[in-house]
């Protein structure tokens, strides 16, 4: 990891900080040295293709919509009328705006925004596991020994937002942001989930923690029943993702710590904040947590003491017709606070649809794979996800907001015996949905075959969605930052940014 020194911050007439100059430099033994790094910089500043040149930095800013578990493609945006009942199912296909291309019929919502979006049919890759790590940073397998529930294993490499954070921080013209550039919602991933280990994935990786997202936590309560089933185990919840109350609210998580185990509340509980910070950066000895305070010193100041951010939380301040636009869900009203957030400033803010409850919950259907499709998945995300298109367009913003709506993999092209049906992990072929930010309009990109299950015609890797993502946001997916034995890594691993999904 890189050697942060503490001190404040004394520009040089390069750009860079007295403090960056240090940090970097710090690298030299590692053989990563200053002039590397800035020769690096200036090769990626070069490198991008001038057929991309129009679409480098379309988009100010980005929501990451990520539906943990992933959706089935046959019941989304890749149906097969045609195909044989086991595999297409019970459910039937509805027109769109994109002339001649169906989608799923429990998304009739969507359908009348599809022509803002570009459609991916063909996702795919060799990991059928839920590997967030793998889809949200540029790790190159998500094998090595269970990374899968092992959030801070050192293998791990950064998170999309984290990278931008990174990326961002150390740009010349760089300065401390009104608002954390990596927020996420709607809570810390897999803490409302039972009795099970946390997921890896939205972390700081080798970047190390001070990366990590500013999470925020949910206040509500769930109005719908519902019965979970995993493994012959059987609860019964409300679940909010089918349906909360208007009186829900977001707020920062009390479990954003500072090393020292200092939380973001007490920070804004106690009348001195300088005063807890430098007492804190006495008790703490010279570790990862060491290298992390300086940074996380900021974004607690950044973070408390914004009035703009804790607005931006407060979705009550919103005229009720527009939140039911959203869908009075979870999700619904997280993606509604998605869209203030970046309205005042947030670079890239996360909304994962996360377990609640049992394992295997979510999108992971492998059982009641139809009573939820209808009941909860479908119905939810077929009001937030057009919710948010239609109102960044109403306000002007969907041309420079890049919306990303990604999974893991796909599901089974063949129903298993489940009651309810379900359908199991399937990534060698699934679809993803993306709109704005320089991402084209009315565009359905890649083929698979007659029961969706391997693509037929330009196959696309979540490393391409990385690259194109970053891209667009005005970083070359050619960066490289440093692991923590000092390796430059590429941001985007592997992935290569795909002109078809541009304007």
């Amino acid at each position: 990891i890189m050697l942060r020194v503490l001190g404040s911050p004394k520009r040089l007439c390069n750009g860079l900080t007295r403090r960056d100059f240090l940090e970097v430099g710090g690298l030299g033994v590692l053989g990563v040295g200053l002039s590397d790094l800035l020769r690096s910089s200036e090769a990626s500043a070069a490198r991008v293709p001038s057929t991309l040149e129009s679409s480098f930095g379309k988009a100010k800013r980005c929501i990451l919509l990520y539906l943990y578990g992933s959706p089935s493609q046959l019941e989304t945006f890749d149906v097969k009328p045609d195909a044989p009942v086991e595999i297409r199912g019970e459910l039937k296909s509805i027109p769109t705006l994109i002339p001649g291309f169906h989608i799923g019929e429990l998304l009739p919502e969507t359908a009348r925004v599809i022509d803002r979006t570009t459609i991916v049919r063909s996702m795919t890759h060799p990991y059928p596991v839920h590997g967030i790590a793998y889809a949200t940073t540029g790790l190159p397998e998500p094998t090595i020994g269970n990374v899968e529930i092992s959030p801070r294993d050192p293998r791990h490499w950064p998170f999309i937002g984290s990278v931008v954070d990174y990326v961002e921080e150390h740009r010349a013209s760089a300065d401390l942001p009104a608002l954390p550039r990596n927020i996420a919602l709607p809570f810390p991933l897999s803490t409302r989930r039972t009795n099970q280990p946390y997921r890896a994935g939205p972390y700081g990786g080798f970047l190390g923690s001070a990366y990590d997202p500013i999470w925020t936590e949910f206040e509500g309560e769930g109005t719908k029943p519902f019965v979970q089933e995993n493994r012959g185990v059987v609860q019964e919840f409300r679940d909010p993702y089918a349906g909360i109350k208007p009186d829900c609210r977001f707020e920062l998580s009390s479990g954003a710590t500072a090393p020292g185990g200092i939380t973001l509340d007490r920070l804004a509980q106690r009348r001195s904040l300088l005063q807890q910070l430098d007492q804190a950066r006495r008790d703490i000895d010279a570790s990862d947590q060491t290298r992390s305070f300086d940074r996380f010193q900021q974004m607690a100041f950044s973070a408390v003491t914004s009035g703009r951010l804790q607005q931006a939380l407060d979705v009550t301040g919103e005229p009720m017709k527009l939140r039911e636009s959203y869908g009075m869900t979870l999700f619904g009203q997280g993606a509604l606070v998605a869209r203030r957030l970046v309205e005042v400033g947030a670079r890239l803010v996360s909304l994962f649809w996360d377990e609640y409850g049992l394992a295997d919950s979510a999108w992971d259907t492998h059982y009641q794979h139809y009573p939820r499709m209808k009941n909860e998945l479908c119905p939810s995300f077929d009001l937030a996800f057009p919710g948010l298109i239609r109102d960044l367009e109403a306000r002007g913003m969907l041309d420079d907001t890049l919306v990303v709506c990604i999974s893991e993999h796909g599901r089974t092209p063949k129903l298993n015996s489940a009651a309810g049906g379900g359908r199991d992990h399937w990534s060698r072929a699934y679809s993803a949905i993306f709109a704005g930010g320089g991402m084209a309009a009315g565009k359905v990109v890649g083929k698979t075959d007659r029961i969706a299950g391997d693509v037929v015609d330009t196959p696309i890797s979540p490393k391409d969605i990385l690259a194109t993502v970053y891209h667009l946001l005005g970083i070359d997916p050619h960066t490289e930052i440093p692991d923590r034995l000092g390796r430059r890594l590429p941001i985007a691993g592997s992935g290569v940014v795909r002109a078809e999904l541009l304007a």
